[in-house]
């Protein structure tokens, strides 16, 4: 079982939105760029985290805007979003085991415990970490001089997180 790569795109989008915010227009093309991918494709993503209700996008002039601050979009959030569970589950159990098997009979009873709790555990932690988690941890590594520059006194000076 792997979870698709749509998570992970949408959150470099996401990502992107905020550390581009105010320098330059978040476009579909732009963003597609830094993924490394087409523009199709976020285009998508797009459309799955407006449905979301996680951005507003505006066609033709292009460019994507948080509906709410970064420090309020977890990532447990964007999973939701890109990531549409089968019946609420991440985890899924072959449907028709042999029930004249004794462990066929019981195999989902046994494992429907612990892939719960799987799931939660993943919820949990997705839920602890926001987009202005992910943007600031980011920000440091693409622009470390500012951050070692940052101290009390001229922290008003750094550019805010939404």
């Amino acid at each position: 079982m792997q979870i698709t790569s749509r998570f992970s795109i949408a959150v470099h989008v996401l990502t992107c939105v905020g550390e581009f915010l105010g320098e330059r227009r978040a476009t579909s093309e732009f963003l597609a760029g830094s993924v490394n991918t087409n523009p199709v494709v976020i285009r998508r993503i797009l459309g799955q985290l407006k449905a979301a209700g996680l951005v507003t996008v505006d066609r033709g002039t292009g460019g994507v805007a948080p509906t709410r601050p970064f420090s309020e979009i977890t990532l447990l959030d964007v999973f939701r979003a890109v990531e549409p569970l089968e019946n609420g589950r991440l985890f899924s159990v072959h449907a028709n085991p042999n029930a004249d098997c004794p462990v066929g009979r019981n195999i989902h009873r046994v494992l429907a415990p612990v892939l719960g709790e799987a799931q939660a555990a993943l919820e949990k932690s997705l839920e602890s970490h926001t987009l202005a988690d992910v943007i600031r941890e980011t920000d440091k590594l693409a622009r470390p001089d500012e951050h070692l520059k940052a101290s009390p006194s001229n922290a008003e000076n750094r550019r805010p997180l939404p």
